[in-house]
C-alpha cells in the first residue's frame, strides 16, 4: 500500500455505446444497445440512457428489446473501438511507462513511475488533465479513480461513474469501503455474494468484522484470506506494463443451428481468416490451432493441433482447422463455432508445412477435448485450395463433390445472394456520402446520412442491391472537419 494515491485507474464510460453515440449524432442522448442482434445475441454494452430501462451487459438481446423496445440496437464495430482505444492508451503512456491495460477501455497507470505525481494534489491534477485530454482527442468521457492500490483505484473509478473522478486518501480506505456492498470487491460475483448474504454478510464492513478465520471456513482458505484482505483495503499488487496475450481467438453464435456440412466448413474457414487477421494485428504467430464447436444440445467440443513452429499463415490455420473439424460429429446441428491460436510467439516458422506435434491428452476443463498429430503429407496440395471466405466459394463446392474432381458447373448461373446490411454498419452512397444503416428488410435498406461532428442527418431508403450504396470503413470520431457527399 502506498502513502500517496498515485495509482490511477481509467474506465471509459459505456465505451462501445459512447463511441456509437459520438459517431452517430442522431443517437446522442438516446438509448443505444450494442451487441449480437440475432435471437441468441447478448448485450455487449448499453448506454446510460438504456440502463435506466434495466438493460445491462451480458443480458440476452431478446430481454433487452422487451425492456427497451425503442432503443437503437447496433452491431459492434471493433475496428473503430480499437482505433479509439489506441488513442486513449497513447495518452496514458505519455503519463508513465507503467500502463497495464485490462481491456480496450480500461487500464491502470503508475503515476509515480512516470514522475507526474507524488502526492494527492499532483495525482488529482493529473487525473483531471487526463480526462480533459481524452475528451479533446476522442470526444468521449472516462472515469478516473486514484488510490494507493490497484483494488481501491478500481473501486474509486466505479464510484466516480459516469464522467467523474474520485480520489481515496490513504488512511480512509476502511471508512469508505465499510458501507459498500460486498459485490463491490473484485472477484465477488453473484454466487459468492448470495453465499455471503445467506450468512448475514452484505457489506464490506460486515465482511471485515467477520474475521479471516470465519471467512476461510465459509469460502475456503485462499478465497477467504483474499476476501479479508480486500475488506481491509489491503492490496500490494504492482502495476505491470506488459500483460502477454496467451491466445487469440474468434467465435460466432448462429441464430439457427447449422446442419449443412459444407456451410459449417465454410464458416470454420471464415473464422480462421478472421483469427489470423487478429493474430497479425497483435504482432504474434502461434503454434497451436484450436477448434471449438458447441452443438445443438450445448455440449462443447474442443480440438487442437500443435505445429513444430509458430505460424501466421492463413492457409496453414485454415487447413488445420478443417482437419480438426473432420473429427467432430455435427449431425445434430451446431450453434457456435470458434477458431483460436495459442502458444504465441513474436516470430514465424519459415516452413509453412511443418509436421505437427503430439499435444496434451484430453483437457480437464469439462469439455470433450482431443489433440491430434497429423503427418506433413496430409497437408500437401491442400493449402492452396482452402478458400477462406464465402461458403459458396468454388473450393467449398469442390470439396462437397469429393476429393477426386471438381464440381460440375450448373447449367444456369445461380443468382447473386442478397446483400445484407447490419444495423449500425458504415456505408457510403455515391450521391449522399457517408452514413450508417438504421435497418433493412423486405429488399430495402434504410440509411441515415450523418457523421461525427455533423448535425443529425436525413434518412433515405434504397434497394438492398442499389449499385450506388457500398459498405464503408468507419470515420474517425475527431478530425479536421466533416466530410460531405460528392
Amino acid at each position: 500500500m502506498r502513502a500517496a494515491p498515485t495509482i490511477l485507474h481509467l474506465d471509459m464510460d459505456a465505451f462501445y455505446a459512447s463511441v456509437e453515440q459520438a459517431s452517430k449524432p442522431s443517437l446522442r442522448g438516446k438509448a443505444v444497445i450494442v451487441g449480437g442482434l440475432g435471437p441468441r445475441g447478448v448485450v455487449a454494452t448499453a448506454s446510460y440512457e438504456a440502463r435506466r430501462f434495466g438493460v445491462h451487459s451480458a443480458m440476452p438481446m431478446g430481454q433487452a428489446r422487451r425492456l427497451c423496445p425503442n432503443g437503437a440496437y447496433l452491431i459492434p464495430r471493433f475496428s473503430l473501438y480499437r482505433q479509439v482505444s489506441d488513442v486513449v492508451m497513447a495518452l496514458l503512456r505519455e503519463l508513465s511507462p507503467l500502463v497495464e491495460p485490462l481491456s480496450l477501455d480500461e487500464a491502470f497507470v503508475d503515476l509515480e513511475a512516470g514522475g507526474v505525481a507524488f502526492d494527492s494534489r499532483g495525482a488529482r491534477d493529473t487525473g483531471e488533465r487526463l480526462r480533459a485530454d481524452i475528451r479533446a482527442a476522442t470526444g468521449l468521457s472516462g472515469s478516473v479513480g486514484l488510490a494507493g492500490s490497484k483494488m481501491l483505484a478500481k473501486v474509486a473509478s466505479e464510484e466516480a461513474k459516469p464522467a467523474g473522478l474520485l480520489l481515496i486518501e490513504p488512511g480512509t480506505e476502511r471508512e469508505l469501503l465499510a458501507p459498500m456492498s460486498v459485490r463491490t470487491l473484485p472477484g465477488v460475483g453473484p454466487a459468492t455474494g448470495e453465499h455471503l448474504r445467506r450468512a448475514g454478510i452484505t457489506t464490506v464492513g460486515e465482511l471485515a468484522e467477520a474475521g479471516e478465520d470465519e471467512l476461510v471456513r465459509m469460502v475456503g482458505r485462499s478465497a477467504g484470506a483474499g476476501l479479508y484482505r480486500m475488506a481491509l483495503g489491503l492490496d500490494d499488487r504492482p502495476v505491470v506494463a506488459e500483460r502477454d496475450a496467451k491466445s487469440v481467438s474468434v467465435e460466432d453464435t448462429f441464430d439457427v443451428d447449422l446442419h449443412d456440412r459444407v456451410r459449417i466448413r465454410g464458416e470454420v474457414q471464415r473464422l480462421a481468416d478472421r483469427c489470423v487477421r487478429r493474430l497479425r494485428d497483435s504482432g504474434h504467430s502461434g503454434r497451436t490451432i484450436v477448434l471449438k464447436v458447441r452443438r445443438y444440445d450445448f455440449s462443447t467440443l474442443t480440438r487442437s493441433e500443435t505445429l513444430r513452429g509458430p505460424t501466421d499463415d492463413p492457409a496453414v490455420v485454415r487447413e488445420a482447422a478443417a482437419r480438426l473439424l473432420e473429427g467432430v460429429d455435427t449431425t445434430g446441428g451446431v450453434r457456435l463455432l470458434g477458431v483460436g491460436v495459442s502458444g504465441l510467439a513474436d516470430y514465424t516458422q519459415e516452413d509453412l508445412f511443418a509436421q505437427s506435434l503430439a499435444a496434451e491428452p484430453d483437457g480437464a476443463d469439462g469439455s470433450d477435448r482431443t489433440d491430434r498429430t497429423v503427418d506433413a503429407a496430409d497437408r500437401t496440395g491442400r493449402a492452396d485450395g482452402a478458400g477462406g471466405g464465402a461458403v459458396t466459394s468454388g473450393a467449398a463446392e469442390a470439396e462437397a463433390e469429393g476429393a477426386h474432381g471438381v464440381a460440375e458447373p450448373s447449367a444456369e448461373p445461380e443468382p447473386a445472394p442478397e446483400r445484407r446490411w447490419a444495423a449500425g454498419s458504415d456505408v457510403r452512397h455515391a450521391v449522399y456520402g457517408p452514413g450508417w444503416v438504421q435497418g433493412s428488410g423486405v429488399g430495402r435498406v434504410t440509411v441515415r446520412f450523418e457523421q461525427p461532428g455533423s448535425e443529425p442527418g436525413r434518412v433515405r431508403t434504397f434497394r438492398v442491391d442499389d449499385p450506388e450504396l457500398e459498405p464503408s470503413d468507419p470515420l474517425p470520431l475527431v478530425g479536421d472537419g466533416t466530410e460531405s457527399g460528392p
